[in-house]
């Protein structure tokens, strides 16, 4: 039961979100959310049709969200497949240097570097104390709630940058301020992003609100 429970904890960890996947999903789906604001002044200025370029980015996040979840959820599965078979292989293996090989190929080449051929032939044989994780549990509840955030983090961002084309009455002013709530929130990700990895976050966060800029400047070069 111990050992079991092992695989369940292991696949429990890995489908948490990091920091990083959250702020990454937030921030294509600001980008992509830019690309339809930034268009609005450059191909109407009448309520009804800004309206329905609204519904159109509100449509694309979806879609982009429902992609997106659906991609993580495959490549769940088949990461956690290649794991079975290598676990499978290892189990299989007539030796602790075989066995100790296929480990090492499935470690990153810097770490396995460091690594003596007794430490991955210790690594290897736990391994093989371990029952392998049943192939039920390639997707698991914990997997489908880490894809159902992953849409609900591409669908909302779209909703702060639309706010202000329901209060403000000028289209320009509209626009100008939905733009500046997608930069500032872009800055925030690029900050949040910089400091967990350690980067400059001021710098890091500044190229990430130009990527915003580039793509506003580009849709209002064509007429906005």
């Amino acid at each position: 039961m111990k050992n079991q429970n092992f695989w369940k904890d292991r696949i429990r960890e890995s489908a948490v979100l990091n920091p990083v996947d959250r702020i990454a999903e937030v921030l294509f789906g600001l980008i992509m959310v830019l690309t339809f604001t930034g268009a609005i002044s450059a191909s109407t200025d009448a309520r009804e049709d800004v309206r329905e370029l609204l519904w159109a980015a509100l449509g694309c996040n979806v879609a982009w969200g429902l992609v997106d979840a659906i991609m993580y959820l495959m490549n769940v599965a088949i990461e956690r497949g290649h794991s079975l078979t290598m676990i499978k292989k290892i189990h299989e293996s007539r030796s602790p240097d075989e066995a100790g090989q296929i480990l090492k190929g499935e470690i990153q080449p810097g770490i396995a570097a460091l690594m003596t051929t007794a430490e991955l032939n210790t690594l290897s044989s736990r391994l093989k104390n371990i029952p392998a994780p049943s192939k039920r549990q390639l997707i698991t509840g914990t997997d489908l709630w880490a894809g159902l955030q992953i849409f609900l983090l591409v669908f909302l961002c779209t909703f702060p940058v639309a706010i202000p084309f329901g209060i403000f009455d000028g289209l320009e002013v509209a626009m100008r301020a939905s733009n500046g709530v997608a930069l500032l929130l872009l800055f925030i990700g690029g900050f949040l992003l910089a400091r967990y990895a350690g980067f400059r976050p001021i710098i890091t966060a500044t190229l990430y609100t130009l990527i915003g800029v580039v793509l506003v400047a580009l849709t209002m070069a064509l007429g906005g």
